[in-house]
């Protein structure tokens, strides 16, 4: 049951970061979610030693939300960086 909690929650967290980044056009459903849960994993790596906070999206909670979401915005201001890099 977790695994579904972490796909939605992750869904919902890598939606708002690409509303944010303004990727939203870009991205579908599938690339949102892998956004979320690859952005929940940054997150954690980077609010666990800097804050000692940490979230899981794979029970929903206000902090994992959070924190994934956090973690999807620095994922794509990543991938932002290196496609305006190449595109030159």
């Amino acid at each position: 049951m977790g695994w579904i909690i972490a796909l939605i929650v992750g869904g919902v967290a890598g939606w708002l970061a690409s509303m944010v980044m303004k990727r939203d056009a870009s991205m579908g459903i599938f690339l949102n979610i892998i956004v979320g849960c690859v952005g929940s994993v940054i997150g954690n790596a980077l609010s666990g030693p800097l804050l000692g906070v940490r979230g899981s999206v794979q029970q929903f909670s206000l902090t994992g939300l959070i924190i994934a979401f956090v973690g999807a915005v620095i994922l794509l201001a990543i991938v932002n960086f290196f496609q305006r890099n190449r595109a030159r």
